[in-house]
């Protein structure tokens, strides 16, 4: 029988998912369908009941369902548990629905795919505290990274993390721009990376290292405000589309049990955003 997947969200009809998944059914020779689904919050446990059904063999999760979710699934995977959010549904052999979060290991595939491996011991400053964040700090914890800030505006919500990781550093804006020189790598996870007029970042980089890591999890645009100012001074970047790229690729392998063709994927949505 065919399979399908889904990606659900509301609104759904920006999602590059579909597109991404459908080339790869096509170079991979699988018969499968990938349905971008527009879901109502009020719709959501309905939503999953029917998915269940009606027989989708998984499917992702976008905003706004990512934590709400979770009730009307089976079982967490443990990274997806400490998050406390899902962007990947699998249906399990026995037909148990086991909820994922593919986006902060999808971040460290992308990163490490620019940077390699060896600025794991390195001083990394992760810059917000919110869902986004929060993934990518588990998945950077997970990987073997042993020297994490996070920077945020409210305190409390850096510290939250930290708490739960039990190692790492949580820091106050200026606390950051003073001390910026001594970080290696910069992890830019705040609505500042969609800004499209002037550079907004909470705090000046003025004392940004050359040499230092740039990365953001935005992909449009593919160079944001933060990547084309820390660009100036001298740094390596790293965009968002390889996380987006990857977090996919992810969820491909979980479904069906191979790694898609990831570079291949990056060249044509970097020729379709306009990038090189």
């Amino acid at each position: 029988m065919k399979k399908w997947f889904a990606v659900i969200g509301d609104p759904i009809a920006q999602s590059k998912s579909p597109n991404m998944h459908h080339a790869w059914y096509e170079e991979t020779g699988v018969d499968a369908a990938y349905i971008p689904l527009h879901v109502k919050e009020r719709d959501l446990k309905q939503a999953v009941q029917s998915l269940r059904l009606l027989g989708a063999s998984g499917w992702n999760v976008t905003i706004p369902h990512k934590q709400s979710i979770i009730p009307f699934l089976d079982e967490l995977d443990e990274l997806a548990r400490k998050m406390g959010a899902v962007n990947t549904v699998v249906r399990l052999k026995d037909g148990r629905l086991k909820g994922y979060n593919t986006d902060g290991p999808g971040f460290v595939k992308s990163l490490e795919e620019a940077i390699g491996t060896e600025h794991r011991k390195q001083r990394l400053l992760l810059i917000g505290a919110g869902g986004a964040a929060r993934g990518i700090a588990f998945a950077l914890q997970q990987a073997g990274y042993t020297s994490i800030t996070i920077a945020n505006r409210t305190m409390a919500n850096a510290e939250a993390i930290i708490q739960e990781m039990g190692e790492g550093q949580a820091v106050s804006l200026e606390e950051a721009e003073s001390a910026l020189d001594t970080y290696k790598i910069f992890i830019q996870t705040t609505p500042a990376g969609m800004s499209t007029g002037n550079f907004n970042l909470p705090f000046s980089l003025e004392k940004f290292p050359a040499g230092a890591i740039a990365a953001d999890i935005v992909y449009n645009p593919l160079m944001t405000p933060f990547l084309l100012a820390a660009e100036e001074k001298g740094a390596k970047i790293v965009n968002g589309l390889g996380m987006f790229v990857h977090q996919g690729a992810i969820a491909y392998q979980y479904w069906l049990g191979e790694y898609p063709n990831t570079n291949g994927m990056i060249a044509r949505l970097t020729e379709q955003l306009g990038g090189k």
